[in-house]
């Protein structure tokens, strides 16, 4: 026990990363789908390139979504909206207009009463004579309106024209019903105004009673009493939509289905496209779930196995830190999680992503082959695999090599541009040469192309996001490091002006040298700015900064001398941590100067004091020697 627990901890880091593979295998099986995959591969219009093809089982031939679709439109144009006729609103609205009309009557009479000095029993009858037939009249036309319906003003009844058809629901029975018979509030003010002034002109009137009887307000009393029935309509609706048949036709078992080298036109594509439904369905159940798990731990153990070996043999700086080799992983399974869940929608998932912040980090050639292993992950459960990860491919490389600064905001919207294009041709493309025509073309999918290619604008904030997480350098931040009027560099222009023009000078010529050999011009010019930072804390030691002819080593004996020159690499990493560096530009400072030692007062000990007295370790930096193209060009 005691040797395993040894052998764990001196190995845990290695271990830790083999963990963190298994665990992205596991999780990305655990969320994979439990369906079977059809073996065969076929496009519409292309020769059967596999042998003759039997029909294993049999099956319906199902309807394409177009067929779908066209019956459905079909069946929906016999469908007739439901409303409901309230008979309630007639009974209480007369009961208020009766209630009403008898008050004004009687103000009225009240009001003739004390304006004529008394009015005479004859002229009150005859006005009762006449209101009361007025009465009826409006409560005449009032019946009339409510009898036909009054509809209520919605989404549904704004659609429906004066001659569409309508199920009216009274009580227990169903009747159809002219929607054009049926009044709105306006119409039915309109018929109100009308039949009142008809009435109103048959008959001779005194001005006094005309007056009473056109304030007579029977809008108040017209409110809808014909309502769309949403329930029921939905209900309706959802039985003449399922009772449509998904199938036309079957397939007996060992029917022949298609000959190797046979066309796949239209009907037999269709059977094809019934036969890959009908076996993956059937393969996802029961016993051929646990052959289709292992198949899947299988096929996913593959590919991270490809891309292990991969960094392994190319990369092995990333495998042996667990944090970059966290990162790749991470981004790997996060694509391929979300592709699980938006499968429908794979087209709006921006994949050019991946190689963009993988080379912004790293290079293109990684960036290449971590993009390719995603889309072979997510490819595996794509509905069009083939489709799915040529026009992916095909838009991550555009992306790669059109990102060649990422710190010019101007290149990613380039770049944003040319992966809508390159999707959008590369689509219309494989379209026409699959269908035949442009009628297979499905124009959504340039919408969804146009949303993924703007969705490439999130590298910005994203990079940002993973620097600080992971601990990365990119050459966004570089460019904001290697802005002079940063703190520290304007301290040291401050407080060692020398010696800052002596890093203005090497950053210079080690940019020049690094684009010479092949490097990361941005990093070394940042590294080269920081990397005597250290000289600040005692500047006028250093011959840069020293103005006069007074040198105060003249003062020092060589060891102490050659303390405070070596100090300046150790001052300098410690003033670096302090304002929160990144390592990389840290890496500058510690390897500057290597393991050398300081000649000058190292020679003019040996001549003053002999070999034997001079410790050789005092005079040495305490290095690590340059590890990188850009550290040994600095």
């Amino acid at each position: 026990m005691k040797r395993f627990l040894d052998y764990i901890k001196k190995n845990y880091k290695y271990i830790f990363r083999a963990v963190l593979f298994i665990l992205t295998v596991a999780l990305i099986v655990y969320v994979y789908p439990r369906e079977g995959k059809f073996r065969y591969e076929f496009q519409k219009g292309r020769p059967w390139l596999h042998e003759d093809l039997f029909a294993p089982v049999d099956f319906p031939i199902y309807k394409s979504d177009k067929q779908l679709s066209e019956e459905r439109d079909s069946t929906l144009n016999y469908f007739n909206p439901y409303f409901k006729f309230d008979s309630t609103v007639l009974i209480a609205q007369k009961e208020k207009f009766i209630k009403y009309y008898d008050g004004k009557q009687e103000e009225f009479i009240k009001k003739q009463e004390q304006s004529n000095n008394g009015y005479s029993n004859y002229r009150k009858q005859t006005f009762l004579n006449g209101s009361g037939k007025f009465k009826e009249n409006a409560i005449t036309i009032i019946e009339e309106i409510y009898k036909n319906g009054i509809t209520e003003i919605n989404e549904v009844t704004e659609t429906l024209n004066e001659v569409d058809e309508i199920i009216l629901l009274k009580g227990n029975i169903a009747e159809d019903y002219i929607y054009g018979k049926t009044y709105t509030q306006k119409k039915a003010y309109e018929y109100i105004t009308n039949s009142v002034n008809d009435y109103l002109e048959s008959k001779k009137l005194s001005n006094s009673s005309e007056e009473f009887y056109r304030n007579i307000n029977l809008y108040e009393f017209i409110v809808p009493n014909v309502f769309y029935d949403q329930n029921t309509s939905e209900k309706v609706r959802n039985e003449l939509i399922g009772n449509i048949s998904l199938t036309k036709g079957m397939v007996q078992a060992g029917e022949k289905i298609i000959s190797q080298g046979e066309i796949i036109d239209t009907r037999l594509y269709r059977i094809l496209e019934s036969l890959k439904h009908e076996t993956e369905t059937r393969i996802g159940e029961g016993y051929y779930s646990e052959i289709i798990l292992l198949g899947q731990v299988i096929f996913v153990f593959a590919c991270i196995l490809m891309l292990f070996l991969f960094l392994l043999n190319f990369r092995i700086e990333i495998i042996k830190h667990s944090l970059k080799t966290a990162f790749i992983l991470m981004l790997v399974l996060i694509m391929v999680i979300i592709s699980r869940f938006t499968i429908k929608f794979l087209y709006i998932i921006p994949f050019a992503l991946v190689p963009i912040i993988i080379k912004t980090f790293y290079d293109s050639r990684l960036a290449l082959f971590i993009h390719f292993i995603t889309l072979l992950l997510v490819g595996f459960i794509a509905p069009n695999p083939f489709e799915f990860v040529f026009l992916n491919f095909v838009a991550g490389i555009v992306a790669i090599f059109s990102l060649t600064n990422l710190y010019r905001r101007s290149k990613l919207f380039l770049s944003s541009g040319l992966v809508i294009v390159t999707y959008s041709f590369a689509y219309f493309g494989l379209a026409i040469t699959q269908e035949g025509s442009f009628s297979g073309i499905e124009y959504r999918n340039f919408l969804y192309f146009a949303f993924n290619g703007s969705l490439v604008l999130l590298a910005y904030p994203l990079i940002y996001i993973f620097e600080k997480i992971f601990g990365f350098l990119s050459d966004l931040t570089l460019m904001e490091l290697s802005d002079t009027n940063q703190k520290l560099l304007r301290l040291l222009a401050e407080k060692a002006p020398g010696t800052f023009q002596h890093s203005m000078q090497v950053a210079n010529l080690a940019e020049e040298g690094i684009y010479k050999i092949g490097g990361n011009p941005l990093l070394v010019r940042t590294g080269a700015l920081y990397h005597d930072i250290g000289k600040m804390i005692n500047p006028i030691y250093f011959i840069e900064n020293q103005t006069t002819q007074v040198n105060p080593h003249d003062e020092l004996s060589h060891d102490e001398s050659a303390e405070i020159i070596i100090d300046h690499v150790i001052k300098g990493v410690e003033l670096a941590k302090k304002h929160r560096l990144p390592e990389i530009i840290i890496d500058f400072i510690r390897t500057h100067h290597g393991d050398r030692k300081v000649e000058y007062f190292y020679r003019m000990a040996l001549k003053d004091e002999g070999e034997d007295e001079v410790d050789a370790r005092q005079y040495t930096y305490p290095g690590p020697i340059p590890f990188s193209k850009e550290t040994a060009v600095l």
